[in-house]
């Protein structure tokens, strides 16, 4: 039975000389692999084109839920990309955020408010007029609340410490790859309840942001198994070195 769905592309991988299989965060059927055929033939319908990385789709499936290889059979852009490819801030962030993605988000089945979140988080990346430096940050804490690991917000006088092991703001302190102290942990305090909206609120200089965003990556290696390393933060530093 053919079923109609909202997704995100994470990945494209050639099968043969024509076709190819996706990675697709799907709204109805979490992350699935669909094979494509022809999708790489000069005529075809749907082309590789169509299947860059974190593209906004509403896909026509033949979902079977004894198979781990679906089909793809129809697709249409829901939100063909206005800047994202344009910018080279924003391209190096669509990079890091597809990357993050790729490896953190595994699930097959269904989770609307991920998969809102998402879409609703990509969209506002290629409509904002300029990029904003810590939108990549602000992606990552936000995403840790779908992922069961978003920080608790207690900072304060007394607890000025951010634990990365427990989550929290503390008084204790200890190694560095599991404590952060101010100015750093005030920084993550700051971007806890920022929206993207409000990312122009916070100015930070060039130094405290790469600091910034390798707290909170060594805070996602904690918190999920099997992450060996992230690699495409590298660019964005450069990007936004001044």
């Amino acid at each position: 039975m053919l079923q109609k769905t909202r997704g995100i592309v994470f990945h494209q991988l050639k099968y043969s000389e024509t076709s190819i299989i996706a990675k697709i965060y799907t709204e109805a059927f979490g992350l699935q692999s669909y094979m494509i055929r022809g999708a790489r033939k000069k005529n075809a319908s749907i082309r590789t084109a169509h299947l860059q990385h974190l593209a906004l789709l509403e896909v026509e499936v033949n979902q079977r839920d004894s198979k781990s290889l679906q089909h793809l059979r129809n697709l249409k852009v829901i939100h063909p990309f206005k800047s994202i490819p344009f910018n080279i801030a924003k391209s190096s962030q669509a990079m890091f955020i597809n990357e993050v993605l790729y490896k953190v988000v595994k699930e097959e089945e269904t989770n609307p408010a991920l998969f809102n979140f998402l879409f609703n988080s990509i969209q506002f990346l290629d409509l904002t007029e300029e990029a904003a430096s810590l939108f990549h940050h602000v992606f990552l804490i936000q995403l840790s609340r779908y992922l069961g690991f978003y920080p608790l917000n207690n900072y304060s006088e007394l607890n000025r410490n951010f634990n990365l092991e427990e989550g929290k703001f503390t008084s204790s302190t200890g190694p560095s790859k599991l404590f952060a102290e101010p100015p750093l942990s005030k920084a993550l305090m700051e971007i806890l309840s920022l929206s993207f909206e409000d990312l122009g609120t916070i100015n930070l200089k060039h130094h405290s942001r790469n600091e910034l965003l390798d707290l909170i990556l060594n805070y996602y290696l904690l918190h999920i198994p099997g992450i060996i390393e992230f690699k495409s933060h590298v660019v964005l530093k450069e990007v936004f070195g001044g």
